[in-house]
Parts: C-alpha cells; structure tokens; sequence
C-alpha cells in the first residue's frame, strides 16, 4: 500500500503556500487531508499547542521561506541537518520537515482518538513538535537529475536479480497495488502542489511506484510456481531490495525538496 508521508505534503503545500500560489485554507485542507486535526506544539511565543493554519503563519514571521522533507532510517539520516535531538525525534518517526531560512523544524507524533471498540468512530490526530534545527545543508539528497538516473538503473539491476532469484515482482499481487496505485492517481490525486516543477513530479511519481513495487516484492510477491521460498532466498531477496528501497526514499526526498533547490539556485 502507497502512504504518504504526512511530513512530505507539509512540505509540498507549505512551500506552495510560502510561494502565495494557494491560500492557507487550501494548504491546511490538502496537508490535514483524511486526518481529524493537526495540532504545532513548542512554537515558539505559544505556552500551548496551536492551529496548523497560525503555526505556518506564525513560523513564515519567524523566516521561514521553504520547507524540505527528511525520512531517516537508522543507518540513513535521509534530508536531516542537526543537532541531535532533532535527528533523534525525526528518526524515531522516519519523517521530518525541516525549514529553510530559520532553523525550525517539525516532526509528526500520530495519535488515535475515539471509541477502539467502534472503528467508525477512531480517528486520526497529529501533532507536529516544532523544534530547533541546524542550519546547513540536508544529508544525503540527491539533484533530481541524479535521482531519476540513479531510479532508473536501481530498478533496471533489480529486476534482473530478482530474475535470477525466481522472485515474482508480478502477478495477482502486485497487479493489484499497482492497479490501486494508477486508480489514485487517475482521481485527481495531486503529486504534489502547484508550483512545482514538471520533473520533480514525474520523479516523485517513478519513485513512488519504485517503492510500491519494492513493497510487494518483499511482501506479497512471493516466488514463481515451483521457486524456492527458503530463509535464505528470503535473505536474498532482501539484499536485492534494500538499496532499491534506499534509492526511491532519496529520490522522493529529492522531489519534494525541488521547490525549495530551484530558489536557491535562483538566488545564487
């Protein structure tokens, strides 16, 4: 299953409402999306949490001009900038925003509200920590030139391995998310928000897809009739996958930081 990273249409309809191409209700409405609320708790001159709609307002007064996206693993601090309890926070979530022109970020805390015994009534709340945040430049992000070259050939060297390894990155499974996966994108689901370029949404979309496929190849893709599923193909399989995986998170990283790139090359 695609998920989103809520830290990822912080950071697209941010950027767009930073550059007035939408209005802070249309950003709020597009990053709350399917959530009950969202909440920015430790901003700074507020004893207590606040409305989305006042934080990005608030924090645009501070200096913040762009937004950029960070999904660390442990091993990769993909997008993180310092200092360490930051990282910290931002790892433990495996998503972060980081702001560009003041040194304040915002990492995602989800919370589950409602009755659990009635699942119509279990909703989604988010509260994002707004922290203090080094500035210097994100770890590990690729250009986008460097990330769809960098798509193409990861995904060209796997599906060669898993050839070999008579894995099926096919079938009923796979034809299934991927079916589920161009429906979405065929109901008006925007890449991103307006304002960014055509080739950071043609990125974002490929790395996207890359990392779905990656999903059911190691989840539900299984083995062709009569392949081994033994622990170490198993292990093999994941060998293969792992910096496929790696490649599509830099490159997502990548294209929701675009925004923020070509400003800065424009005012080099």
């Amino acid at each position: 299953m695609l998920v989103e990273p809520r830290s990822g249409r912080l950071a697209a309809w941010g950027n767009s409402l930073l550059g007035h191409l939408v209005s802070p209700d249309e950003a709020v409405l597009a990053i709350v999306g399917d959530d009950a609320v969202h909440r920015v708790e430790g901003l700074p001159g507020e004893a207590g949490p606040v409305g989305l709609t006042l934080a990005l307002g608030r924090l645009r007064v501070l200096g913040v001009t762009g937004w950029r996206l960070a999904l660390p693993v442990p091993g990769h601090p993909l997008g993180l900038s310092g200092p360490p309890d930051f990282n910290a926070r931002a790892l433990e979530a495996q998503e972060a925003v980081v702001g560009y022109g003041a040194p304040y970020g915002l990492v995602p805390e989800i919370r589950e509200a409602g009755h659990p015994g009635d699942p119509a009534d279990v909703h989604t709340e988010v509260v994002w920590h707004c922290l203090s945040v080094r500035e210097a430049p994100p770890a590990d992000v690729p250009s986008l030139g460097e990330a769809e070259r960098e798509l193409a050939e990861a995904l060209r060297a796997a599906t060669e391995a898993l050839t070999r390894l008579d894995v099926a990155a096919s079938g009923p499974v796979a034809e299934a998310a991927l079916d589920a996966y161009r429906a979405r994108a065929e109901h008006g689901r925007e890449a991103l928000a307006p304002g960014y370029p055509p080739r950071a949404v043609r990125v974002l979309e490929l790395a996207q897809r890359v990392a779905l496929l990656v999903a059911v190849a190691m989840d539900g893709g299984g083995a062709r009739l009569g392949g081994a599923v033994s622990a170490s193909q198993i292990g093999a399989r994941g060998e293969v996958l792992r910096p496929v995986e790696r490649v599509a998170r830099r490159a997502q990283v990548a294209a929701y930081n675009a925004f923020v790139e070509e400003r800065e090359r424009g005012a080099s």
